[in-house]
């Protein structure tokens, strides 16, 4: 760090500032700061007025810092904020309000009062939320395509030719900065440090004497802990960028913070430590810690979740406690919470899916499975929104595709489903539900892949058979993914999620379960002996096949309308299309060994 460049910025910011203060602003002795007075002085960079005693720039002053002027900021605001739910499955982390300002917004305030206004904002999670910043502020927006996927080192990635050649501040955009610790000027790489009393799980950081940091180490106790905004010189990132890209293509990265990169070459990057003062930073951990903070936050979120869960448990805000992200659905999004000492699921619809999902027939499949308390506990349901509210169990896990005994399990709750009797008024038609979700996504152009038309075509022809064929039906699941089938402590199981179950063939049901475990033939044909019981009869293979290829063409256009919408679930649609194409070939294997008459399905 430039000590003679942060005398100058002291004394450019602060005419009349005493060497008392210039001490405390380096954090040095009031000797040494005497002497790099006295030096600055030697060489003509600052001048002391005898009849004031005031210290001023000279021009040579002047046209010395010019070189550590800042030229802009980058934000980072492409994450999901997972410890913030539910307020987070509406809002990004740095829009949330903190004494009634966007903490995103206190820091762009906070960079244009010195001056600072080439921002740019990287964006992921719910992009289209920061539009607004561009024409009230002036940013730029960034896309981070590999947000949901890789942590910030891969936002630095993707931001490294705005970085490049640039003296750029590095900020998340929900951190909240009592007051404003940004300059026109900046000396010196920095990373913001806070001082933790006691054991702390934070970034401990060991610096020389010049405040150079020279270690850090993940937990500690009573330190000075990385905490807050950087700044990156354009020294430093010509020599981090190169680092940065090879990090990033490194295999096994893909979680890794920038910071990792930059503690692991610290002998040869000159970064410091910027010490703040206690209650200056503050990084929110979670819902809990804002609440303590921003007493709105006790009793009123503004969340529509969180006033749902108030409503209908007849209790305030602040008494729904420990609050947490779930595995986030396809469909929708669900957080746990605590409430007088029991826990409780509630279930939000993800976007689009009023689009997809009749709520009214879900109600009347949770009516109608009731009696065999097989599905879980129901607190709450609206059938015109999708909320639900239901008690979680505690120590219950997912069924696991590849134990046999879970999936035994799974497979006999699912028959005895099937063999109760009951029915619902409203059938899953595959052919309907293919034919919906295409028209979808032609109406917002999403058409496809190169050989659709063909394995459309392979698809009707399969519909058609099963059209002719007499198969039984019965009231099915559907949706039977081995996560949603709880195991509960005691060995029992419980099914959840019957948002698309109607009547249909029971063995879909089978099918779905397939696909959604990602099951090859083999796999497949032992799932058909554990619901069955027994070797199938080779009908019932051509029927699971089929339902395998149908089902994995229906899920592929699925995903590929809610990709639309702006949520991406990676190699999902491309699996599903491969089921479409590759069960298709193995129901017409089973074809011709059906009716050896008839060369291939074909002449359906």
């Amino acid at each position: 760090m430039d000590r003679y460049g942060l005398i100058c910025r002291s004394i450019w910011e602060t005419p009349g500032i005493t060497q008392r203060e210039l001490a405390r602003l380096l954090d040095v002795s009031l000797g040494t700061a005497n002497r790099l007075v006295n030096e600055a002085i030697g060489q003509g960079l600052i001048k002391n007025d005898i009849n004031s005693n005031n210290y001023s720039l000279t021009e040579q002053g002047t046209e010395y810092l010019r070189p550590y002027k800042v030229d802009g900021a980058l934000i980072m605001a492409a994450g999901f904020g997972s410890r913030f739910v539910p307020l987070t499955f509406e809002t990004p982390k740095g829009l949330l309000e903190v004494f009634g300002e966007r903490m995103i917004e206190r820091q762009i305030k906070q960079l244009h009062a010195v001056g600072i206004t080439d921002i740019t904002i990287v964006v992921g999670y719910l992009k289209e939320k920061f539009d607004y910043l561009i024409d009230k502020y002036q940013v730029k927006l960034l896309y981070n395509p590999e947000y949901a996927s890789k942590n910030n080192l891969a936002t630095i990635y993707h931001a490294r030719e705005i970085l490049r050649g640039k003296n750029m501040y590095i900020l998340s955009s929900d951190n909240w900065m009592r007051n404003n610790m940004y300059h026109a000027y900046e000396c010196g790489a920095w990373y913001a440090t806070s001082y933790m009393e006691g054991d702390t799980s934070e970034w401990c950081v060991k610096t020389n004497k010049k405040g150079r940091i020279t270690s850090v180490s993940i937990g500690g106790q009573n330190c000075h802990v990385l905490y807050g905004p950087a700044f990156f010189s354009k020294e430093f990132s010509e020599q981090f960028l190169p680092i940065i890209n090879e990090y990033y293509h490194r295999p096994g990265t893909e979680q890794f913070y920038w910071e990792n990169a930059a503690v692991d070459h610290l002998a040869d990057l000159e970064l410091y430590a910027n010490p703040q003062p206690e209650h200056q930073i503050y990084e929110f951990e979670n819902l809990e810690e804002l609440r303590l903070f921003d007493p709105k936050y006790q009793n009123h979120s503004d969340n529509e979740a969180m006033i749902l869960v108030s409503r209908v448990f007849h209790v305030p805000e602040g008494d729904i406690t420990n609050i947490r992200c779930l595995k986030a659905g396809m469909t929708n999004k669900s957080f746990l919470f605590e409430l007088k000492g029991s826990h409780y699921i509630c279930r939000i619809p993800g976007p689009g899916t009023e689009l997809l999902i009749n709520r009214k027939q879900e109600e009347a499949v949770y009516q109608a499975v009731n009696p065999l308390h097989m599905t879980e506990d129901i607190i709450y349901f609206d059938g015109e929104t999708g909320y639900k509210i239901a008690r979680y169990y505690e120590g219950a896990r997912n069924a696991d595709p590849h134990s046999e005994k879970d999936m035994k399990l799974f497979m006999q709750e699912i028959k005895r489903l099937h063999q109760s009797g009951l029915a619902v008024a409203h059938t899953f038609s595959l052919g309907e539900r293919i034919d919906f979700y295409e028209n979808l996504c032609r109406r917002r152009q999403e058409m496809l892949f190169e050989d659709y038309a063909e394995v459309r075509r392979n698809m009707n022809r399969l519909l058609s058979l099963l059209d002719q064929m007499d198969r039984p039906s019965c009231l099915a699941h559907v949706d039977c993914v081995p996560d949603n089938f709880l195991i509960l402590p005691d060995g029992t199981g419980k099914i959840i999620d019957w948002e698309y179950a109607g009547m249909q063939d029971p063995l879909i049901d089978v099918a779905m379960c397939a696909i959604y475990s990602y099951y090859n033939e083999e796999e497949t044909d032992r799932l058909i002996e554990l619901y069955l019981d027994r070797e199938p009869e080779r009908e019932e293979r051509f029927v699971v096949y089929a339902c395998a290829a149908l089902g994995g063409f229906l899920w592929c256009l699925w995903a590929v309308f809610k990709s639309s919408l702006g949520e991406e679930f990676g190699e999902y649609t491309l699996i599903m299309y491969r089921y479409a194409k590759d069960y298709y070939k193995k129901a017409d294997i089973l074809w011709k060994q059906l009716f050896p008459s008839k060369e291939n399905l074909d002449e359906i």
